[in-house]
């Protein structure tokens, strides 16, 4: 399984020249474009690099972003770290297992439980449905 460890060039072979550009390097997908951003079903969301376990279905909303969100995602599954680039201030959201940019966390989302809005790529998950 892929974690903080892999080299580039084991990414490189592992995914996909899409997902290498946003989980490796950073970049954002087009919005209102991801196969995920109005996906509805029931089952949790895992990262497309490593598997990891990210976010429960039940807290995926629509926030008419571009974007999946949800508004928490599964303890410890992910990390933040401060992201200034293209003259912005914003909160990062990586994969904690193996280091995959995910997208960015806001607290614009006051009419959720924790008022946050995890906006995530849609290229960097992968949907597995609730057996059952």
């Amino acid at each position: 399984m892929p974690n903080k460890q892999t080299t580039d060039a084991e990414w490189r072979k592992l995914l996909s020249p899409a997902q290498y550009e946003v989980l490796r390097q950073k970049h954002t997908e087009i919005p209102f474009t991801g196969r995920y951003n109005e996906q509805n079903g029931k089952g949790s969301y895992v990262c497309a690099a490593c598997g990891e376990q990210l976010f429960d279905s039940t807290t995926k909303f629509d926030d008419n972003c571009g974007w999946p969100s949800f508004y928490d995602a599964k303890p410890g599954s992910v990390e933040f770290h401060q992201d200034d680039s293209h003259h912005m201030h914003r909160i990062e959201v990586r994969c904690a297992n193996c280091g995959s940019h995910l997208g960015h966390i806001f607290d614009d989302a006051p009419d959720k439980p924790t008022g946050q809005r995890y906006c995530i790529n849609s290229i960097s998950l992968d949907f597995k449905p609730k057996k059952g």
